[in-house]
């Protein structure tokens, strides 16, 4: 079995276990951000913890009402600004941690008066010691270059800090409640890998979705580019009406996330439109409404709150990436010219 499959499936049980090991470091640093009455929330990251943030920022903000933004790194690694940070919290994710800009980012922004925290999969690391608080993503050795289990554990870590600020540790069973979903999701592969045949020689094509899971459109696009070198482009469905829908030709696959809540509405009508146009529409969802509209229909037997839907909805893009991998020839263990870390200023 390749790492990346093996680790797909570890998921569920990572979950599980950052629920029991980092409950107690989620409901410190929540206190401290109370107690230092912490106006806005700026979170610094790259690649697929850049997708995890936006998760955040949509979970912090819709949750919890802070203001949130994703960090520029160079605002401080190439231009040395000072910026006024007494009022932040900063969060920076790193699975490695060892993202040098990441790193100094929060180091920089710890020096101009902000509460620091880092997410991370490694102790010891480069993170942890930059950062006032760490909440670890109890995922193991991650050996698959392309990131998975740290991926879903850094979206329960921040899952975690929203419902310690909102004093709510109910919200915690919702999120062992989404491991069991999980493993539903992953019975499906059989019906993925034999799919994934239809799309050996796709190219390019769309990955949309809208509002909490515009983070899994990026991260399955992401995700393909990596393991089968296939140029997705992903969109918020809004943006994707703002234009880049006039570029999609007949036939053309469209990898449409819908799963159901206050997105989904915006994702149906999307949808018909490229229905109208001829699009090649992969849909995955739990509601038959918007499936009928698929060419390839992925039924997602199980349903979850919305905050909660990027944990469950990414697995299929994850399985269909490892078998359009293998499908085209590629080991998705050693994608070429990536490595497992990789440092940027």
């Amino acid at each position: 079995m390749s790492y990346m499959r093996e680790e797909i499936y570890q998921q569920p049980e990572v979950i599980s276990s950052i629920v029991a090991n980092e409950r107690e470091a989620a409901a410190e640093v929540a206190g401290e951000i109370l107690k230092r009455d912490v106006s806005f929330i700026v979170i610094a990251a790259r690649g697929t913890s850049d997708h995890a943030a936006i998760y955040g920022k949509y979970l912090l903000e819709i949750a919890n009402g802070f203001p949130v933004g994703l960090a520029d790194p160079s605002v401080f690694t190439l231009y040395k600004s000072e910026l006024r940070m007494d009022q932040a919290l900063v969060i920076g994710i790193s699975q490695s941690g060892e993202a040098a800009d990441v790193a100094e980012y929060l180091e920089q922004s710890r020096k101009f008066g902000a509460l620091t925290l880092g997410i991370t999969n490694e102790a010891g690391s480069t993170l942890t010691r930059v950062a006032d608080h760490v909440i670890f993503c109890n995922a193991g050795k991650e050996y698959g270059v392309a990131a998975t289990k740290t991926y879903t554990s850094t979206l329960a870590a921040l899952y975690m800090l929203s419902a310690f600020l909102n004093r709510d540790e109910s919200r915690l069973d919702k999120l062992l409640a989404c491991a069991e979903a999980m493993k539903t999701v992953l019975a499906i592969e059989e019906y993925i890998a034999m799919k994934a045949e239809r799309y050996r020689y796709m190219r390019e094509g769309h990955v949309i979705s809208r509002g909490l899971n515009l983070c899994t459109a990026l991260e399955t696009a992401l995700k393909m580019a990596e393991t089968s070198y296939v140029a997705l482009k992903a969109y918020s469905a809004a943006d994707f009406l703002h234009g880049p829908i006039a570029a999609v030709d007949e036939g053309e696959p469209c990898f449409i996330c819908a799963p159901p809540g206050k997105a989904f509405e915006a994702m149906l009508d999307v949808t018909r439109r490229l229905k109208e146009i001829g699009a090649e529409n992969v849909i995955l969802s739990s509601e038959d409404d918007i499936l009928s509209l698929a060419r390839t229909p992925v039924k997602i037997d199980v349903r979850v709150d919305e905050e909660l839907s990027p944990l469950v909805y990414i697995i299929p893009g994850q399985l269909l990436s490892y078998h359009l991998a293998v499908t085209r020839g590629h080991d998705p263990d050693r994608p070429r010219g990536l490595s497992k870390v990789t440092v940027t200023r």
